[in-house]
Formats: C-alpha cells, structure tokens, sequence
C-alpha cells in the first residue's frame, strides 16, 4: 500500500487542555470521513512542560519560591485522498479558541 506523499495535508494541533484538543481531533476526523477522504492519526506528541519559578515576598525572604507549571499537549493528523470537498469543509469547521492549528500541504 503506496500512499502519494504529494496529496497529504498534515494538520498539527496544540493546546493548554487536552479535552479541547481531543474534541478538535475528533471534529476533523469525521469531516475526513464524511468526505471519503482517508484520516490518519490523531498521532499524540510528547507533551512539553513549562516551569516558572516565581519568587513568593520580593523585599523579604529570597528562598521562598513558588513554582508553577504549563503543560502544552500536541496532535497530528494527516488526510490522504484529498478532494476539494474535503478542503472545503475542513475550512467551514469550527474549532475551539484554545486550540492551535497549523496546517501544511
């Protein structure tokens, strides 16, 4: 099974909660199918950690730190077989405002 590597549209997602991101995955998946495009993924990625160390009293104490953490969770899916339907709907589809798209063909 030979799959054209020039008809891909590779669909990157990240966000700060990973129920948002889930729920984007799933949206784009069911539009790949509905559109018999083939879906693959959603493929998940390490997810990265960010650690800030805050001072707690400025003036007073220096020892004292607080720290506190992000956690960014990432997808990717691709879509094969790809029409201008399929191109179509995935532009109309309403994603969630935390979720970040990137989308390369």
């Amino acid at each position: 099974m030979k799959i054209n590597q020039q008809q891909r549209i590779r669909i990157k997602l990240k966000s700060y909660d990973y129920n948002l991101l889930n729920n984007s995955c799933n949206q784009i998946i069911n539009t790949a199918h509905r559109t018999e495009a083939k879906a693959i993924g959603p493929i998940p990625l390490p997810t990265k950690r960010k650690i800030y160390c805050v001072l707690r009293s400025p003036h007073v104490d220096k020892d004292s730190r607080e720290h506190f953490e992000v956690k960014i969770h990432s997808r990717i899916i691709d879509i094969y077989t790809i029409s201008s339907q399929t191109i179509d709907s995935l532009m109309k589809l309403n994603i969630s405002a935390g979720v970040d798209i990137e989308v390369k063909l």
